[in-house]
């Protein structure tokens, strides 16, 4: 399951929803949640419900819900009124702890049977990062089971939430407390095992910023990064992509190791390797799409 570009879409826009089956992104985000106001929160979900249940070619494009968060009625009322139309899966917004994906997992049981769908197919995606008190229970998620398909974090509900004047500094980047929030679910994610996937870059006319952004995300350990517009996916595509460079390098490095086994430490090209780079060359290698048959 490729997670490089997560497209939020709202729920109760027939236009939006319409538009965003080109976009090609990896998943589309029909968000019921906070781009619906609550008087259209109704309209939303029979939208959302009627789009999956009409769509096609799922396999290239996953369609996720973002449900309202899980302590919420409104969550119950989401989840009846979309699970019969087989999502993908579910972001969670506003996750306290793990508990709540395990709670909401249990929800998903009893829909899946209800539905006749396989169990365990609806995936889920917390945002970790939402609540203050999500900060101190974000690298508990290994225990979630194999519903957990990522996570990912968001700053503005936390800054929010803290009564922050804002969460950027004067040149653009996160203020400390938000770059803590960042890299803690950048080691969540990893210690459980799943992707991790950066929050949204906001001015989506900035195109150089995106990708600027992209590239620090991959940099640090990101898989993939959230776009509020559809003309910001295919640069997220691209910069979560490995480049032809990198993929024959890569390669080169795992040829090499397969060449010598046993051996722990190898030299290329003046470079010592040793399984950290191996493992990182296979990472790189298992993100390439396989030849079409």
């Amino acid at each position: 399951m490729r997670l490089r570009s997560l497209l939020f879409v709202p729920g109760d826009s027939e236009r939006k929803l319409a538009k965003s089956a080109g976009a090609k992104a990896d998943v589309l985000i029909l968000d019921l949640e906070d781009s619906v106001a609550p008087s259209q929160k109704q309209v939303a979900r029979e939208r959302v419900r009627a789009h999956m249940a009409n769509a096609t070619g799922r396999g290239a494009t996953q369609l996720w819900v973002r449900i309202n968060p899980v302590d919420l009625p409104e969550a119950m009322t989401d989840l009846a009124a979309v699970m019969s139309a087989r999502p993908d899966g579910i972001i969670q917004p506003k996750t306290r702890s793990p508990d709540d994906l395990i709670r909401l997992s249990h929800y998903l049981d009893a829909f899946e049977a209800q539905h006749r769908l396989e169990p365990g197919a609806t995936k889920i995606l917390p945002v970790a990062t939402e609540t203050p008190q999500a900060i101190f229970s974000i690298g508990g998620f290994a225990r979630c089971g194999i519903r957990l398909a990522g996570l990912t974090w968001g700053a503005e509900d936390l800054s929010t939430a803290v009564g922050a004047m804002t969460n950027k500094q004067d040149d653009g980047g996160w203020t400390h407390p938000y770059q803590l929030a960042r890299s803690l679910c950048l080691f969540g994610a990893h210690a459980a095992g799943v992707p991790a996937i950066d929050t949204l870059f906001a001015d989506f006319r900035d195109t150089a910023g995106l990708r600027a952004a992209c590239a620090l995300a991959r940099r640090d350990g990101f898989s993939g990064k959230v776009a509020i517009h559809p003309d910001q996916v295919a640069v997220i595509n691209e910069c979560f992509t490995p480049s032809a460079e990198e993929v024959a390098q890569a390669r080169r490095i795992i040829a090499l190791f397969e060449a010598n086994p046993g051996v722990g430490t190898l030299a290329l090209d003046g470079q010592m390797l040793d399984i950290p780079h191996l493992r990182q060359a296979q990472r790189i290698a298992g993100q390439v799409d396989p030849p079409a048959s």
